[in-house]
């Protein structure tokens, strides 16, 4: 048997102020090129289809019509919400296309959804979705259950699933599990507050995560398959890939990974503002139309720099200086955009320059337990 993995698809996010939409189509479409060349039996998206919880109608249609070209394969997929996604808006339906093969976990309600398929070859597997959850979502669920983090919460969940062991059990999740290497691109808490123990993950034979940008095996069976494309200039000499999964049977499980060509690379180069308007430096270049971090070696700042690199570099998303790096100084205000940090780190950084010291222990505590509490009020 064998699915692709897939996740964080962010579908409608905008990086810099440049919305990402072309460039996820190009994506998904190279995507559903790599479902021809490997013709799977299912496909794995591990949360964060959308990049808000109310997603843009352009957002919508281009998922749709990416899940409808592979239901038109006779692909099964298997979805779950992540921390991003509204659980309620993306299984509207999901009773109806279930019966084209489209399997949507819902909202975490004591029970997590589990679909039995059968590939083509024969192998069996017992495909386990869990949506994105936070203790407060399990707490209210099992109200029986004691759960005071993320790793008591997972483990409620996962020991709820009875697994049987002499079976192929595969997971489906969107979570921080400890040891992961992160990017700069995602939302996380401040402080390791989501971290799941690994450990509680053993019994299954693959887990197949999402949450994290960066694609990354945690020991032999737990695998963050990363983003389709980069969202973060911390990413920039990353390569994006597919994670193609080959289940031969019980303890034959074996990964491997297709690249992803994106439609516009994100790159960073650096250089005196002198330089790099220099047309022998740029003319002919491929990187003239990639999304560009530009670093100006200049001592003093150029007036109006941004605007007036992009008038050869059509797509700089951000501009700093080299001089200021590893200082107390500002970069200059076109850089990426607030929602590239976490809410923790925001309001830690508004209240460092504020006040010139960085929040207590207690405060800090206190204002994660009121971004956690906000959180679940909206979900």
């Amino acid at each position: 048997m064998k699915f692709l993995h897939l996740s964080d698809l962010h579908i409608g996010k905008t990086v810099g102020g440049f919305s990402m939409i072309e460039e996820q189509k190009h994506i998904l479409d190279r995507i559903l090129d790599i479902a021809d060349r490997e013709d799977p039996d299912g496909v794995l998206i591990a949360g964060d289809v959308y990049d808000r919880s109310i997603p843009s109608v352009e957002a919508v249609e281009l998922f749709d019509d990416f899940i409808s070209e592979l239901a038109d394969r006779s692909l099964q997929v298997f979805i779950i919400p992540g921390n991003h996604d509204s659980s309620g808006r993306l299984a509207f339906a999901s009773g109806i296309m279930s019966r084209s093969g489209i399997y949507i976990a819902g909202s975490y309600d004591g029970e997590c959804r589990r679909v039995d398929v059968t590939g083509r070859d024969g192998v069996k597997v017992k495909v386990h979705m869990l949506p994105f959850i936070r203790p407060a979502h399990v707490r209210n669920a099992l109200k029986e259950e004691h759960i005071e983090d993320y790793t008591a919460a997972v483990k409620a969940a996962v020991d709820r699933m009875e697994l049987n062991c002499g079976e192929i059990n595969l997971l489906l999740a969107h979570q921080f599990v400890t040891g992961a290497s992160t990017s700069g691109s995602e939302e996380l808490s401040v402080g390791g507050l989501e971290n799941v123990d690994a450990s509680i993950l053993d019994e299954f034979d693959y887990v197949a995560l999402g949450h994290i940008h960066r694609a990354q095996n945690i020991g032999e069976k737990i695998r963050y398959c990363g983003t389709p494309l980069k969202y973060s200039f911390s990413e920039a000499g990353d390569s994006k890939s597919v994670t193609i999964v080959d289940i031969g049977g019980k303890g034959d499980i074996t990964v491997r990974t297709e690249e992803l060509k994106p439609l516009r690379d994100m790159l960073e180069i650096k250089g005196s503002y002198d330089e790099l308007t220099l047309k022998s430096f740029y003319d002919g270049e491929e990187f003239r139309d990639a999304y560009l971090h530009i670093i100006l070696t200049d001592e003093n700042e150029i007036p109006d720099a941004m605007a007036r690199l992009r008038v050869i570099y059509r797509n700089v998303m951000k501009l700093s200086y080299e001089r200021l790096a590893g200082s107390n100084a500002p970069e200059v205000p076109e850089v990426e955009s607030a929602e590239e940090f976490s809410p923790g780190a925001i309001f830690d950084g508004f209240y460092e320059s504020v006040y010139g010291r960085p929040m207590s222990e207690w405060q800090a505590e206190h204002m994660k337990q009121m971004i956690e509490k906000i959180w679940e009020d909206e979900l």
